[in-house]
């Protein structure tokens, strides 16, 4: 029960990608920030809604996963550089690992992320579909 009322008040990150804007030195962060790591300015931090698109940074094909990813395997995971700057990581679905590629454009998409318990509660957040798949 704990980790549901854990998810339940993370839900603002885990349906919209909310990050963090310096309005000192500009750079934008996920997620969220209270001190900028960058120039280390406290309270200087404004809340902003990333779009979900970028492209692909970097990537890997997960072959061998732990027992609650097996049903997926291969999968991906992939860091994305959004739009505004900021780098995630997140899953990459709706394709074939050999499609993807550095470089690749990509938006964020919401899919079921794990069931917990017994009672079987579905967890959804995003993850990321190329934009050409």
């Amino acid at each position: 029960m704990k980790d549901i009322v854990r998810g339940w008040r993370h839900i603002p990150q885990r349906y919209s990608l909310i990050g963090s804007k310096c309005s000192q030195c500009g750079t934008v962060f996920f997620p969220k920030r209270v001190i900028c790591p960058e120039c280390r300015r406290k309270g200087e931090l404004e809340d902003l809604k990333l779009k979900g698109e970028g492209k692909i940074h970097t990537y890997s094909v997960i072959h061998t996963p732990t027992d609650e990813f097996k049903t997926i395997a291969p999968y991906v995971v992939a860091i994305i550089e959004l739009e505004e700057g900021a780098k995630l990581t997140s899953q990459i679905v709706d394709c074939n690992p050999e499609d993807i590629e550095i470089g690749d454009e990509v938006e964020m998409v919401f899919r079921k992320i794990k069931e917990e318990g017994d009672d079987g509660v579905i967890s959804y957040g995003y993850k990321f579909r190329l934009k050409n798949c």
